[in-house]
């Protein structure tokens, strides 16, 4: 089976945060909780200041920590080469949380246990499109073949925002803008 990946068209991204209110309302999580979050990120100072946002998720990695750090299992690599948590092995004991260095795993304090992304199986088991994909107004988001890298274009899966991608091997593939490149930027929660 292919591992699927992300593909993020930054370029095109205004950050209005619709992939991640359909990823909340999909997923029905708590306040607090989110397995999508947009980032907005300001580079540069008048007059050549610039923005650009990061739609982020689980990068379902091909050497995932989050399941390395997992002492019951709960997270795992599928069948389908995603990375995926199972509830009913799931303790609550954060290791998996711990271990990722893209902050993706999320401790709810009513369930007492850990979850996170799982790119919408449910849906992808159906012929369907994550619910992030199909909510993205501008069509940012997408689901490819991790092993598609001729798309033709300066795709990477390192910024200065994010951990050494060899490190976990992501499946994400970023479409950036130049100043996402810019190692001198601030993080803007709007």
């Amino acid at each position: 089976m292919k591992r699927r990946a992300f593909y993020f068209d930054m370029t095109s991204c205004i950050g209005c945060k619709t992939c991640q209110i359909a990823c909340k309302d999909k997923n029905d999580l708590d306040i607090g909780t989110l397995f999508r979050k947009v980032v907005s990120f300001e580079t540069g100072v008048f007059p050549n200041a610039k923005i650009y946002h990061y739609s982020t998720s689980c990068n379902h990695c091909e050497n995932p920590k989050c399941v390395e750090g997992c002492p019951t299992r709960a997270m795992h690599i599928s069948e389908d080469l995603s990375v995926q948590h199972d509830a009913s092995k799931c303790v609550g004991c954060k290791y998996c949380i711990w271990n990722c260095p893209y902050g993706v795993p999320q401790f709810s304090k009513k369930t007492g246990l850990v979850s996170k992304c799982n790119m919408c199986q449910d849906l992808l088991d159906i012929g369907q499109n994550p619910a992030c994909v199909d909510a993205c107004i501008m069509r940012c988001l997408t689901i490819v073949d991790a092993e598609d890298t001729n798309r033709g274009e300066n795709l990477t899966k390192d910024l200065p925002i994010l951990p050494n991608s060899q490190i976990t091997h992501p499946s994400i593939y970023i479409k950036p803008k130049p100043q996402a490149f810019d190692s001198s930027f601030s993080k803007k929660e709007y």
